[in-house]
Formats: C-alpha cells, sequence, structure tokens
C-alpha cells in the first residue's frame, strides 16, 4: 500500500501496534488511562486515539502536548533535559534537530531546516542509507522467495518476516536504496514535508509488484490497483480496526493464494 503514489505507511502501520500494546497494559495493571506523546499538530494523535478507543471505548486519553504548555519542540526539549530524560544522540553525540521516528520498516525525518520544501536535507541527516553517488560502483543481485505474497527466503535461505525486513533494509541502505522527500496531506488538514528511509520497503515493494505482474489474473490485479489507494488512507488515516479496512484485507488477501515464485532484483545506486 502506497499514500500519495509516495509514502510506504511505516509511521502509520507502527501506531495500531502500540495502541494495542497501551490497552493490553492497561487491561493488564488496571489503569483507566493512558498516555502518548503526539503533538496537536499531526496524524499520530488520531491514529493513536481512534486506535485505543476501537479497543476500548471507556478508555481515558491523556495527551500532554495537547493539555500542556509544551507549545514547542524547543520546550520539550529543555523540559526533557531539565527532568534527565534522555534524547536520541545523532552519530556525533549532538542532539538531531529533526522529529525522528524508526520502527523495522522505516525512519522518518520532519521539522527544523525541513519546513522549507526548497532545502535539500543534509547528507548527515540519513542514517540508514546511502547517498546513491556514494553506492556501490557495482550491483547487488538478490533472489527473493514468495509464498502467498510473503517473501519467505532471501537468496535460497529461509528466514522470518522481521529479520527478511531487516536484511533488506541492510542490503537496499548499502546500494542507496529507500529514500524518499515528500509534502504529504495530513489527515488534520495540513501539508507536511517529510523525509524517509524505507530501503527493505521499497525493496519487497518492487519485487512484489513484480511477482504478481508473472502471477495475477489481469482484471484481479486492475481491482487490485483501484483498491490500493483506498486501503492506504484508511491506514494512514488511523482506521487500521475499522471493518472497512478488515473487508478490503479480505479482498486483497484472497488475491495473493496466487503469488508464489522467485523474483531477481539488480540493486544499483539507487
Amino acid at each position: 500500500a502506497v499514500y500519495e503514489g509516495d509514502y510506504l505507511l511505516g509511521t502509520s502501520i507502527a501506531r495500531p501496534l502500540i495502541a494495542k500494546r497501551l490497552i493490553e497494559i492497561a487491561a493488564e495493571t488496571g489503569a483507566d488511562a493512558i498516555s502518548h506523546g503526539a503533538t496537536g499538530k499531526g496524524n499520530d494523535q488520531v491514529r493513536f486515539e481512534l486506535g485505543a478507543y476501537a479497543l476500548n471505548p471507556d478508555i481515558k486519553i491523556i495527551a500532554p502536548w495537547r493539555e500542556w504548555d509544551l507549545l514547542s519542540r524547543e520546550k520539550l526539549m529543555n523540559y526533557a533535559e531539565q527532568h534527565g530524560i534522555a534524547v536520541e544522540m545523532k552519530r556525533d553525540g549532538t542532539k538531531s534537530p529533526y522529529s525522528m521516528d524508526a520502527n523495522l520498516l522505516h525512519i522518518s525525518y520532519e521539522g527544523y531546516d525541513l519546513e522549507d520544501p526548497w532545502v535539500e536535507p543534509g547528507e548527515d541527516m540519513w542514517r540508514w542509507t546511502l547517498a546513491p553517488e556514494r553506492a556501490p560502483d557495482r550491483p547487488t543481485y538478490i533472489e527473493l522467495t514468495f509464498a502467498q505474497g510473503d517473501i519467505t527466503e532471501i537468496d535460497g535461505r529461509a528466514m522470518s518476516p522481521a529479520r527478511i525486513l531487516a536484511e533488506l533494509n541492510r542490503i537496499g541502505g548499502e546500494n542507496g536504496v529507500g529514500r524518499d522527500d515528500i509534502v504529504e496531506n495530513r489527515y488534520v488538514g495540513m501539508k507536511s514535508r517529510g523525509c524517509y528511509e524505507t530501503p527493505g520497503g521499497t525493496i519487497m515493494l518492487k519485487a512484489h509488484r513484480a511477482m504478481e505482474s508473472l502471477t495475477l489474473d489481469r482484471e484481479a490485479a486492475h481491482l487490485k490497483d483501484e483498491l490500493m489507494p483506498r486501503y492506504a488512507k484508511l491506514v494512514y488515516n488511523g482506521y487500521w480496526f475499522s471493518p472497512e479496512r478488515e473487508m478490503l484485507q479480505a479482498a486483497i488477501d484472497r488475491t495473493q493464494n496466487v503469488v508464489n515464485g522467485q523474483v531477481r532484483l539488480k540493486l544499483y545506486k539507487g
């Protein structure tokens, strides 16, 4: 699924999982409230809260960004420093000026000089990927095995889904694959410029579509492509636990029974 033609939903897909775990922990501990650190400006407050209410309509949600006077990232950084809260550092030991979010699928970067869409991101911002100009002069070839739409092997070696994604992140990053720099339409109504590193996801999408081009019926493939933007929008906007997302999921999953075989990819300078 791809939102607005570019974004591979790396943050969007993480939020329902976090919300689910928050609700589980609240149930385990007898808590009547949960809290999240999302600002009052973006998508994540919606994703966390829609997910939490879907799983427990009676839960109370505390959102310090909306309720306290932490009205800027500078105030938040000062608060963290005053109270001994660790903030992630860059490689050189300095604090990153960007709002960052990392998980197994991607890293996102927002804020600071990225607020100006005319500014090219500095090379020291990226964490996972080499610039295509600095990537190796020799291509890397990989073979991916698909079983019912899922990658199960890399170069004939069976791995767990998490291990496959981690390995593809490494291979893609070394070859300059997976950088994205976009302005997206947020659910709350504003536009936001963000930069993303999704090397493994970029490889998986390219390979998956290649496998589908060989195995899917024409009309099934075309219908799936028509449904995909609608599905991506639901995930982006935080409707993971909605009946319409589950309905589309069932239709998409049905198409994957025949998506079996091997794909060979050539990775070269992005």
